[in-house]
C-alpha cells in the first residue's frame, strides 16, 4: 500500500472520529459525563456540560452531576444553580435534597433551605435535624465609644471667637459612651426566622454654657432599644420588615432668666425606625433594595438604599458589596447622599469583614445597624472592620474596631434665638467585642 493511499485513509479515520464526537447524543453524553463523574475530574466535567448545553442538550443526571463537580469545588452558589435544575425535573432523591440543602446552608441561604427541607424525606431530615421551630443562636456584645479630642475641646475658647458677650452660647462635647447588646434569633417556621435585639447605651457628655462665664455640667443619657426583625423567604425572594424602637432619658442644664443662674431639666425622648428590605440571588450576585421610614432626634425622614454583592469565588470566602444610599426630608425630595463599600473574606478559622461610607451622614441609617447613638452632628466619613474567630464547633469571637469622623456645632443664643454658631469636629473611636452561640 503506497504512502498516499496510507496518508488517505488515517486522515478519513481523523475526521470521522471528529466527525462522531460532533454528532452529540443523550446516549453518548451520558457516557461521557458518568466516566467523568466516576474519575472525579470535576473541571472536565463542568467543561463538557458546557459543550453539551450548547448542543441543546441538558436533563436530570447531567445537570446533578454538574451541580456535584462544582460542590466538589468549593464552589457552593454555582452548585446550587444546577441543583435547583435538577430539583425542578425530579425532586424525590434523597442525595439531591442533601446536596441541594447544603449548597445554600453554606453560602448563609439557610432561611431558603429550611423551607425546602419541608418536602424532604423523613430521613433526611432526621440526619439533617431539621425542625420546624427552633432556635438559632445568642449572642452578647458590648463596646466602648471614646473622643480623644474631648479635654482640648472642653479646654478650647469657642466662646471667644464667636463673640458671646452678654448673649448664651451652648455646646454639647461628647466624652464617651458604653452599650450592651443581646441578639436572640429563632426559627418560627420553615422560611421565617425572627431576630430580637435588646441594647442598652450609656452616653457621657459635657454641657458647655457662657452666660457672663463659662460653666461645664455632667450630663448623662440613659438610652434603650429594641430591634425586631423576621426574614421570610419567599422562594428565591428575601422579604424582611424590621422595626427599631429607642427610648431613654436625659438632663439638660437651661439658662434662668436671671444671668449666672441655672436650672435642670429632666425630658425622656423616643425614636423609631422602620425598614423593609427585599434582595434575591442571581449565580454570584445578590442584589437587593431597602426602605426606611425614620425619626430620630425629632428629625422625621426617609431613607432608601441598594445594593449588589458580589461572589468572585461562589461562594462565602470572598464577597464584595457596593452600596448607595438616597435621603429625603421635610425641606428636601429624595436624592443621593452617601456611598458604602462592604466586604469579607476568609483566611482559615479568620472571618475578617470591613466596611467604608463617604457622603453626608446625619441621623444615617446602616443595615443591621441597629445600636443607634442619640447624641446630634453629622458625619462624612466611617470605617469600621470586624474579625470573627470560631471555636469548640458552636462558639464564635468577634472584635470590632470602628472609626468615624463627627461635626458638632457650638451655638449662640441671642433673645432665645439662634443668633451665631461654629462648627467643631473630632474622630470618634468604638472597640466592641462579643460571643455567640449556635444552637
Amino acid at each position: 500500500m503506497s504512502k498516499r493511499i496510507v496518508t488517505v485513509l488515517l486522515f478519513m479515520a481523523v475526521f470521522s472520529v471528529l466527525n462522531a464526537q460532533t454528532n452529540w447524543n443523550y446516549t453518548e453524553v451520558d457516557k461521557k459525563s458518568y466516566e467523568l463523574f466516576q474519575q472525579k475530574k470535576w473541571k472536565e466535567l463542568i467543561e463538557f456540560n458546557n459543550e453539551a448545553c450548547e448542543k441543546g442538550i441538558e436533563y436530570f443526571y447531567l445537570q446533578a452531576r454538574t451541580g456535584i463537580a462544582w460542590y466538589n469545588l468549593g464552589k457552593y452558589r454555582k452548585a446550587s444553580e444546577w441543583f435547583f435544575k435538577a430539583w425542578e425535573n425530579d425532586q424525590h432523591f434523597e442525595w439531591l435534597q442533601e446536596y441541594l440543602y447544603y449548597s445554600l446552608a453554606y453560602t448563609g441561604r439557610y432561611v431558603e433551605a429550611s423551607k425546602l427541607a419541608v418536602d424532604f424525606s423523613n430521613e433526611l431530615q432526621q440526619k439533617i435535624n431539621f425542625q420546624k421551630m427552633k432556635p438559632l443562636q445568642i449572642a452578647i456584645e458590648g463596646g466602648y465609644s471614646w473622643n480623644p479630642d474631648f479635654e482640648q475641646l472642653l479646654g478650647s475658647n469657642m466662646h471667644n471667637d464667636l463673640e458671646v458677650g452678654p448673649d448664651y452660647g451652648e455646646a454639647f462635647f461628647f466624652k464617651n459612651y458604653h452599650f450592651e447588646s443581646l441578639d436572640y434569633s429563632h426559627q418560627i417556621a420553615p422560611g421565617v426566622i425572627l431576630n430580637h435585639n435588646l441594647t442598652h447605651v450609656g452616653t457621657d457628655k459635657m454641657e458647655q454654657l457662657f452666660w457672663g462665664s463659662r460653666y461645664n455640667f455632667q450630663i448623662d443619657v440613659k438610652q434603650n432599644q429594641y430591634f425586631l426583625n423576621p426574614v421570610f423567604a419567599l422562594g428565591k425572594l428575601y422579604f424582611s420588615p424590621s422595626m427599631n424602637i429607642t427610648w431613654g432619658k436625659s438632663a439638660l442644664l437651661l439658662g434662668n432668666y436671671d444671668p449666672n443662674t441655672f436650672y435642670t431639666s429632666s425630658y425622656k425622648f423616643s425614636d423609631y425606625i422602620f425598614t423593609t428590605s427585599v434582595w434575591t440571588n442571581w449565580g454570584n450576585f445578590s442584589p437587593g433594595a431597602e426602605i426606611n421610614l425614620a425619626n430620630i432626634a425629632n428629625e422625621g425622614f426617609k431613607q432608601a438604599s441598594a445594593w449588589l454583592t458580589i461572589y468572585p469565588l461562589s461562594n462565602s470566602n470572598l464577597y464584595l458589596t457596593p452600596r448607595v444610599y438616597f435621603r429625603s426630608d421635610n425641606d428636601n425630595s429624595f436624592g443621593y447622599n452617601t456611598f458604602g463599600l462592604s466586604g469579607g473574606f476568609q483566611l482559615g478559622q479568620f472571618h475578617f469583614y470591613g466596611n467604608y461610607l463617604n457622603g453626608e451622614m446625619e441621623n444615617f441609617i446602616e443595615t443591621g445597624g441597629y445600636v443607634i447613638a442619640n447624641f446630634p452632628g453629622r458625619s462624612t466619613r466611617k470605617y469600621m472592620g470586624s474579625i470573627y474567630f470560631p471555636f469548640a464547633k458552636r462558639y464564635q469571637f468577634v472584635v470590632r474596631y470602628l472609626n468615624q469622623d463627627v461635626s458638632e456645632r457650638y451655638r449662640v443664643y441671642q433673645n432665645a434665638t439662634l443668633f451665631n454658631e461654629k462648627a467643631y469636629n473630632y474622630i470618634k473611636h468604638t472597640i466592641t467585642a462579643g460571643i455567640s452561640w449556635k444552637f
